[in-house]
């Protein structure tokens, strides 16, 4: 099964001259569930919207993106329907990061680049458009300049009262959310 995924990964990333390239659609489609009838990415994984698919497996789907910043770019969209990365599972989120690393080397070989940005737009203020969680793979050559930021002065963290106040916030949510995990797990036992 494995060896099929590579397969198909590689021959849309670096199709032969000779064969003839694969349809710019879904190649067949797959189980969404739960899915939401007005959401692009559950139509793409129903099969019923067209995609550019260069990866999948049980839990994900990896497509280009259809408005790249960069020669492909692409995006690795779970199949269940979360409207962003806070509602997802944390084995969901896992099983898509772990692709990662094998879908990132693939695609920056295909293109010819040395880098890739790995991007979450989560929420509409960070610039989340679809509100079904997806990961950007966005491929990087050195000088593209694809972002403006890069050529910003980053300025050194002062560690004043601000910082500590900020820093004690974080861990005094973090550890709420920790406790109000282990009161659920004592419940359900």
């Amino acid at each position: 099964m494995e060896a099929r995924r590579l397969a198909l990964l590689y021959s849309h990333l670096c199709p032969s001259r000779s064969a003839p390239l694969p349809p710019l659609s879904i190649l067949s489609p797959s189980a969404c569930a739960p899915q939401r009838n007005d959401c692009v990415f559950c139509l793409i994984i129903r099969g019923e919207s067209p995609a550019c698919k260069l990866y999948e497996d049980d839990m994900c789907l990896c497509i280009l993106d259809t408005r790249p910043l960069s020669c492909g770019h692409s995006l690795i969209i779970p199949k269940s329907h979360f409207s962003s990365l806070d509602t997802t599972p944390p084995s969901v989120v896992a099983a898509m990061c772990s692709k990662v690393p094998f879908l990132g080397n693939a695609i920056m070989k295909a293109t010819g680049s040395d880098s890739f940005n790995l991007l979450v737009n989560n929420g509409a203020a960070a610039g989340q458009v679809i509100f079904h969680t997806h990961i950007h793979i966005i491929p990087r050559k050195a000088g593209d300049c694809l972002w403006t930021s890069e050529s910003l002065y980053r300025r050194p963290l002062k560690i004043d009262p601000e910082t500590s106040d900020l820093t004690n916030r974080v861990r005094e949510l973090l550890l709420n959310v920790s406790e109000e995990r282990k009161d659920q797990v004592s419940t359900l036992s």
